[in-house]
């Protein structure tokens, strides 16, 4: 039995979509990278040669490929080999940069989707109800006045330092941004006649803003993620960095720095290593941000 022609159509088209993706170098190399990153971050206990909060202050501020011991289970020695070196405290670099891949993509993904999602509700309440909008942007507007990362600092430090903490305070900072770029999409959207036409039927508001409105959305809030994404990753290694994000004991690469400071003209690779993961990660992001807009946007959208 031979298919529908709509569906052989929209099948075609998909397979041409797709290969026109595949043939954009600017979206296969980011999205490589980031998907070994987190293939790095599921297999870590596999990946990570020893528990990375192990200390041996006999192996301390070793080079990389360094040759030592480590302890075992039953507390014997084997000679082991630490790939990255090790830092002051004598725990294996290597180890902590593929634990702390976990928590950066961690950080990175919950922010974008918290902050993605508050804002787009916040966002179209105040794009859609009018009366709403002065005040919500005031709000808004007073959040962006603030520095991020002082922002971020104050909410962590009325809290206990943890994952869940670091989240929320870079959260809050971040969905100022999305609020503003969904209240201008629905402000341009609901002066459209299939709107207007939509509510002079009597169409629930709910069901106007899913149906309608929301679909508009989707394409700059999906952009915008990835660039919270990256801003988020960066801001918990500032705030690890700086001994106000992830408690010490759990490895993330601003830990990892934190730690290696004292040391950087002397054993450079305690903060060489995570700073080349942070810098990788946040540059492959924001390049398939880049690509994804001139993807989804009609305007920058290249002709195939």
């Amino acid at each position: 039995m031979r298919e529908p022609a709509q569906t052989q159509t929209f099948r075609s088209l998909a397979r041409l979509r797709v290969h026109s993706v595949l043939k954009e170098p600017a979206i296969v190399i980011p999205s490589a990278v980031l998907l070994v990153l987190v293939l790095i971050a599921i297999a870590a206990p596999w990946l990570g040669t020893i528990d990375p909060t192990l200390l041996d202050p006999t192996q301390r501020n070793k080079l990389p490929g360094f040759v030592g011991t480590t302890l075992l289970a039953d507390g014997s020695k084997a000679p082991f080999t630490f790939h990255f070196g090790t830092d002051s405290l004598g725990r294996d670099i290597y180890s902590r940069v593929i634990y702390g891949t976990r928590i950066s993509l961690i950080v990175g993904a919950l922010v974008a989707s918290v902050s993605t999602a508050f804002g787009l509700m916040i966002g179209m309440v105040a794009g859609y109800v009018r009366w709403s909008d002065g005040l919500i942007m005031r709000l808004m507007d007073g959040l962006m006045a603030i520095p991020p990362i002082l922002l971020a600092i104050a909410l962590v430090s009325l809290s206990r330092a943890g994952l869940a903490a670091v989240v929320i305070a870079i959260s809050i900072p971040e969905i100022p941004r999305v609020v503003r770029l969904v209240r201008s999409v629905v402000l341009s959207i609901r002066e459209e006649s299939y709107v207007e036409a939509a509510i002079t039927a009597g169409t629930p508001t709910p069901l106007l803003l899913v149906r309608h409105i929301l679909p508009n959305c989707v394409a700059p809030l999906i952009v915008q993620a990835t660039f919270v994404c990256a801003s988020a990753i960066l801001v918990e290694s500032i705030l690890s960095f700086l001994g106000v994000g992830i408690p010490p004991e759990t490895p993330s690469w601003g830990n990892i720095m934190a730690a290696g400071r004292q040391y950087f003209r002397l054993f450079p690779h305690n903060i060489l290593y995570p700073g080349i993961c942070i810098a990788v990660t946040v540059l492959c992001v924001n390049i398939l941000g880049d690509a994804m807009r001139d993807r989804l946007d009609p305007k920058l959208r290249k002709r195939v």
